[in-house]
Parts: structure tokens; sequence; C-alpha cells
């Protein structure tokens, strides 16, 4: 079924516009990278703006804090850990301090960028994590899950990683035949869409290594894919027709034998990388070499992906970062914002919904994705499942003070410097690899440890301190609710591997 720009309809989001910031609000100078690998080359979040750059002698790639502009000076430090070309960079969605990068070189590094950015060269990483044989090219962050990373190498393997700890906790070797275009994670992380040089979609139980849906020739091009999870379970590619066309197609978990919907597009040859937005079920579609973003809303009425509008510029774009929503400007209706890179540029692009009221517009801005994870990576890898826990934007985001949850944050046994170099020393009750990281009881009690030294003395005299006693009280018990979680996963684990290894030794692996 194709369709084109079909009747007018009733949306909020029917006359989204985008607009360019002015020139002065650009960044300038930066040497963006050349390799031909598709990938967005760049990534954004509330506090910094990564972009991978050309590097003589190794890979890597720009931080910078978000409210930089103007020329950037060549000497400006780099990331530079990497022995081979960067082609892919990740920020954590439960610390924006830390972000992964995949290389050429087969490695996968996870990196602490101090606040305020760097000040010298960085190049020692807090984790390292080798495990693939050939290049890296794919990152995806667990959306709920604390320190679980996903990554995809030209090996044809999945691996899936407790970076808190540097373990390999899932291989998966055998679910794909071909070169892996485009993993993308579900709403709570309990499954996995994939596209493959083979033209087939998957959907992936990492955990199990099953492949729980497969569907043959998504779209019949030989172009590369791309394939992203919407929050209601349904899943949209992009991809290329047998006369060249690129296309977007939207699936239905349930039945994949018919696409719900097909849009036919042009016929340039520039992969169509989607970016989503689960707040407002928007797709935007940013190509390669073009010099458009086209953008969508995805609904539950016929003909389902609803064509908006078209942002169109003169100069093509190397790649873009998407800003998450926790950094948009609320007070100006901007619901989402591109960093479009030039050659030699980086061109901030906000998408605004045109209203008069300065008032905060609910509508626009459901609560959405906050720093906070639903599991520790522990929980997770014992099989519990839960979707982001969620944050209000009324006002404008501000993140909270960093609470019980086991984080990559610069510390004395993880980190020896502020710039993210070092290693951590061993500590006792690590899962596997205690080198990279303390356990999750270790860091709980250690962010939980300044609670007994709030003071209960206040002005306004005794009517706070019952309340200070009820929030001490409250933390220590989400801190024990966590331990017991903690303790209930590695026994789990235990029982795995136990059972595991007692199938070896009888033979049956």
């Amino acid at each position: 079924m194709s369709f084109r720009r079909g009747v007018v309809r009733q949306s909020k989001f029917r006359h989204v516009f985008a607009q360019a910031w002015k020139t002065e609000h650009c960044i300038d100078d930066v040497r963006v990278s050349r390799v031909t690998w598709d990938s967005p080359l760049c990534a954004v979040n509330p506090k910094f703006i990564a972009v991978i750059i050309e590097a003589g002698g190794g890979g890597a790639f720009l931080v910078l804090p978000l409210s930089k502009s103007g020329r950037i000076d060549q000497s400006c430090p780099t990331v530079c850990g990497h022995a081979a070309p960067v082609l892919d960079i990740q920020w954590s969605p439960h610390d924006d301090n830390i972000i992964a990068s995949a290389s050429e070189d087969c490695t996968i590094k996870v990196w602490h960028i101090p606040d305020g950015g760097l000040t010298s060269p960085m190049t020692d990483a807090i984790v390292t994590l080798e495990g693939h044989s050939k290049r890296v090219g794919i990152l995806a962050w667990h959306p709920s899950a604390l320190n679980i990373l996903l990554t995809a190498g030209c090996d044809n393997v999945i691996c899936v990683w407790n970076v808190g700890t540097g373990e390999l906790v899932y291989q998966l070797t055998d679910t794909h035949p071909d070169l892996i275009y485009s993993v993308s994670w579900n709403k709570d992380g309990s499954a996995v869409c994939t596209v493959c040089k083979d033209k087939a979609l998957r959907v992936i139980d990492p955990r199990r290594g099953t492949v729980l849906k497969v569907r043959e020739k998504v779209h019949d091009g030989t172009r590369p894919m791309r394939a992203v999870f919407l929050s209601d379970g349904k899943i949209l590619t992009t991809g290329f027709s047998r006369m060249s066309e690129r296309q977007l197609a939207l699936w239905d978990m349930s039945d994949l034998s018919e696409p719900m919907a097909v849009q036919e597009m042009d016929t340039s040859n520039g992969v169509l990388l989607p970016f989503y937005d689960p707040d407002t079920n928007m797709v935007y579609l940013c190509g390669k070499g073009d010099c458009t973003i086209r953008y969508f809303e995805v609904t539950d009425e016929s003909p389902y992906v609803h064509f908006l509008s078209l942002y169109s510029s003169k100069e093509p774009q190397r790649g873009a970062g998407f800003l998450s929503k926790r950094g948009v400007d609320v007070n100006k209706c901007e619901i989402a914002r591109f960093y479009k890179l030039h050659e030699r540029k980086v061109e901030p692009i906000s998408m605004t919904v045109p209203r008069k009221s300065d008032l905060f517009q609910g509508d626009l801005y459901p609560d959405t994705a906050g720093l906070e994870p639903s599991l520790l990576a522990d929980e997770w890898i014992a099989g519990q499942d839960a979707a982001p826990l969620l944050v209000s934007l009324s006002g404008g985001y501000t993140a909270p003070p960093a609470k019980h949850r086991d984080t990559l944050r610069s510390k004395p046994r993880l980190v020896s410097q502020d710039s993210g170099s070092g290693a951590a020393s061993p500590t006792a009750g690590s899962v596997t690899t205690p080198t990279f990281s303390p356990s999750p009881a270790a860091r709980e009690s250690e962010e939980e440890s300044p609670l007994p030294r709030v003071s209960m003395r206040e002005t306004d005299g005794n009517s706070e301190r019952p309340k200070k006693e009820d929030d001490l009280l409250n933390e220590l018990l989400t801190e024990m609710k966590a331990l017991r979680a903690v303790v209930l996963a590695q026994s789990q684990r235990i029982e795995l591997l136990e059972r595991q290894l007692a199938r070896i030794e009888d033979g049956d692996v």
C-alpha cells in the first residue's frame, strides 16, 4: 500500500516549522569525519555535543559544552584514545557525563567527560570493552537499565555488556548471517529489532538469544536499511524499493506479513536515518547527503504515518545529532532540536510549534524519560523489565542530585583524575571484573554515606524536623530495597551460571 500526502486532519503538530539558528550560534571550523560508515557522526544531550572528527593516526571525537558557539581552535582537546577511526558515539541516557564510542579498532570505550568539557586531550577511557573480532559500528544504550550497552560489529555479532563491571553478559553469534545495519531497543528494553544486509527485519530477545519474529525482504532494494521501535511496539523502517526509491514503512509486531503503511519519497541514494521522539510520536528522517529533513506523525488512524512538512536548506548534511527532550526550550514551544553537520560547521535547527501563549504548553510536553534508571544492570540481567522513569518538563528540566543508583561518575576508586583517565582498584563484592567498578552495593553505600550527616536543625524550628526524619527514612528504605534487588539478581545469576556449568560438565554443550 502506498500513499501520498493526504487530507487535512487535526493535529497540534501539523504546523511544526523548522528554523536554523543564526550564524553566530553555530560552531565553526569543525573537521567532520569523512568516514563512509552510515552513522549520524554526532551525539547530543542537555550538557554536551559530541562530533566524530578527522584525526591522523587513530580515531577522535570532539566534545563541547552545548552552549559553545563560534570558531573552534585546532588545538581544542579531543577524546582520542582509539587506534582507528571512530564509527559511532552515544551518550548514556542515565548520566549526561558518560559517552560510549565504537571504532574500527574492534573496541568500545566508555568515557567520563568532566563538567565544563575537556581541558586536555583524553586518551584513557574508564572502561574498554573487547569482544568483537571486526570493526564495531553500532551502539545502543538500554533505555531503562543502568549501564547496559548493546554493540554490533561487522563480525555480524551482537554483544550486550554490563559497563559497570566490564562484563560481556550476552553474545548473539548466530542470529544474523550478514552485516547488521541497525539495532533499536523497545520501550522497556525487553527486546531489540534489527535489520540486516539479508533484507530481513528481526525481533530478538537478547537475554535468551532467540529470534521472536522475522520478516524477510522488508524493503526490496539492496541499499542499507534502518529500523526503530516505536513506543507502542510498532516498528518503523527506512530502505529502498526495487527501483531505488527511498521508502518509509510501518510494521505491526503482531503481524509482519504486510506493512501497515508504505511511503515512497525520492530516488536519492543517501541512507535515511530515522530519529524518533516517543513523547510526540513524531519521526524525523535525515538523509546523509540530503539538504532536507522530513518529519512525520505516527497515529492509530489510517494511513498511520502522516507527512507533516519538510525542512530544506542549501547545503547537504554529513550527519546530525538529535537533542533529547530534556534539553529543548519549553518556553519557546521547541519540541525537537537537530545539530546538522556540514563539512566544517555544526548548525542547530529548532523544530517549533507556533503558539502565542507564554505559558507552559502541557499538551506539547508530556512527561519524558529522565536520568534516573528504572533498573540496575543486575536486575535486568535477572529478567526484570521496566519502562523508563518519567519527569515533568514544566518550567524546564533540571537534573536531580545523584541518589543511590550505581553510576559511572568520576569517583576516587573508579577514575584517578577528573579528566576521566586512570583505572579503578579492585573492590570486594564486584560481580566479575572488579578492576572496572565497585559493586552496586558499595556504590550505593558510597552515594548514601552523607545522609546521616543531614542536619535536623532548620530555620523554622522543630516544624521541619519530622519532614527531615521522614526524608532520611525514605532514603534508607529505598537503599535497602535496591540492595535486596541486587542480592536477588546476583543469586539468580549464580544459579544460571551453575546450571550452564553443569550442562558443560555433562557434555550437553
